[in-house]
């Protein structure tokens, strides 16, 4: 034995539990490489330094392509009210209890961005129901930049690194914003104060699409699910940002951790607002259109639980990072609408994860479901699972002879009716301006519009001015308040030393046809 094993082996705790391999086999030496002679060459027979060689060459897995730096815990939906009338969703009915676990994550920073960089906040919530896994992937705000996933790889990139300058393009965003009037909603939202939370635990959670519920009559409504802090709403400006981000980029994660473990438990007000059939019909806006929100007046939200988390994660990778929420994730009684965004992302969302961490990402703990699972899923990398799970080993194949798990055709939702052709239908037709219009008149007051307006013009600085101009008159059709307070902000930053005309080379002059 070497000297330096004698000295840990006099150290050792006699009763900490026995070093293994990941197999289970104990390890007799974790301190001394295996070589020829002392001074000699490593041998290839030392498995188990290789082991740990290549296991942590693989330790890190590709980061998620939006929502990346996240923070989270666990805890609990108490349902106080009642919608049974609307959904036979066990997790939804009068006094269940459901345990959870909840991300919360900015959009476009990557792994290493700071907590309080001003971006929409995800919102992901998954609930492990007696019925299966229900997850719900929103955002802290009840809107979204687009209507249509079609459009959604494009405005990632406008988010993400410029190719050539690996910098985040003010331009790219701008320019892609000011040819989309549909981002006017969510904009406006991002660039106002409720751009920068002050932490997860000061925000609301929306599921921000429309969903469906269905009752035990086979009747469907449409729902908006809202979640609203009990902590009251807490926001700090682009100042205060860069003092707490000057003291640490780990903001949000060092207050939601502290306060979990300090059993100060946040808490959520969690409400629904309800639309039939026959109501969406008749509204004036699309009610399946993610850049919309429904009228409190006309659908007024109705409180029916609570939302507590009060337990932080043991492992932060192996519970929050590697914890995968799709909305394809529903539950008898809650289903789908006809939101082109949400119809893409039941897809995108499970093939990222496959891509991400492999093709049985939902066998790892934190996914795994607390009530059985059958299915026929076959091979493939992270099986987990140690193979198919129907129960039967000859009941590999569906449909079979051999007892094996089958499907329940009275759970069938009902017909949902369709109208009109299979084409490409046009968004220009949209009022993209009349929401946003009441958001800037009746919810935003003179201070806020004024840190609205210098915070839109404080991202200008070398974004081509043909660009802004653009923007310009798209909050002009919203108010004229709105563009002159714009306007008046970028004059000003125009003046100072800080500003710098079209620096940016995403664009180097005025395309022609602009």
């Amino acid at each position: 034995m070497s000297n330096s094993s004698q000295d840990n082996a006099a150290s050792l705790n006699k009763n900490a539990p026995q070093l293994t391999t990941s197999a289970g086999a104990p390890v007799p030496n974790n301190q001394d490489s295996m070589t020829a002679g002392e001074k000699g060459p490593l041998l290839v027979q030392d498995y188990q330094l290789l082991e740990k060689l290549a296991h942590q060459n693989r330790e890190r897995i590709p980061e998620r392509t939006v929502h990346a730096k996240g923070w989270g815990a666990y805890g609990t939906l108490k349902i106080t009210g009642d919608i049974s009338k609307y959904t036979k969703a066990a997790c939804l009915q009068p006094g269940a209890e459901t345990h959870m676990i909840a991300r919360f994550s900015t959009v476009a920073g990557e792994q290493g961005a700071a907590d309080h960089e001003r971006d929409v906040r995800g919102f992901a919530l998954k609930f492990y129901t007696p019925e299966g896994n229900w997850d719900l992937v929103g955002n802290n705000t009840p809107v979204f930049f687009i209507r249509d996933a079609y459009k959604f790889p494009d405005f990632i990139h406008t988010q993400k690194r410029h190719p050539k300058t690996n910098l985040r393009s003010p331009t790219a965003m701008w320019d892609f914003w000011s040819l989309s009037p549909e981002s006017l909603h969510q904009v406006t939202i991002l660039m106002s104060d409720r751009g920068i939370p002050l932490s997860p635990m000061h925000m609301n959670g929306y599921g921000s699409h429309t969903f469906s519920l269905i009752n035990d009559q086979n009747e469907r409504v449409w729902v908006k699910f809202h979640f609203k802090t009990q902590q009251g709403h807490k926001t700090v400006t682009n100042a205060e940002a860069e003092d707490i981000i000057g003291k640490t980029r780990e903001g949000y994660q060092e207050r939601l951790f502290n306060a979990i473990e300090d059993k100060r438990f946040p808490k959520w007000t969690f409400q629904v607002q309800i639309m039939t059939e026959s109501q969406a019909n008749a509204v004036e806006f699309n009610p399946f259109d993610v850049t919309k929100v429904w009228p409190h007046d006309e659908f007024p939200p109705h409180d029916i639980g609570e939302l507590e988390l009060n337990r932080n994660p043991e492992n932060y990778f192996a519970e929050i990072e590697s914890v995968a929420f799709s909305p394809s994730n529903t539950v008898p009684g809650i289903s789908h609408s006809p939101d082109k965004m949400l119809q893409a992302r039941l897809f995108s969302y499970a093939d990222a994860h496959r891509y991400r961490l492999g093709t049985h990402y939902e066998s790892l703990p934190v996914n795994q479901p607390k009530c059985p699972v059958h299915h026929y899923h076959k091979d493939g990398e992270m099986n987990t699972y140690g193979g198919i799970k129907t129960g039967n080993p000859n009941a590999y194949y569906e449909p079979n002879s051999f007892n094996g798990p089958q499907d329940n055709h009275d759970l069938e939702e009902p017909a949902l009716a369709l109208d009109g052709d299979a084409a490409r239908y046009s968004h220009k037709k949209y009022d993209d301006f009349k929401q946003v219009r009441d958001l800037f008149v009746k919810v935003l007051k003179g201070d806020e519009k004024q840190r609205l307006y210098d915070n839109i013009a404080g991202t200008w600085a070398g974004v081509p001015e043909f660009i802004c101009e653009r923007q310009l008159a798209l909050f002009k059709q919203v108010h004229p308040d709105y563009e002159a307070g714009v306007r008046e902000s970028w004059e000003k930053i125009k003046q100072s030393n800080e500003y710098v005309p079209n620096s940016h080379p995403v664009t180097e002059k005025t395309p022609e046809t602009v």
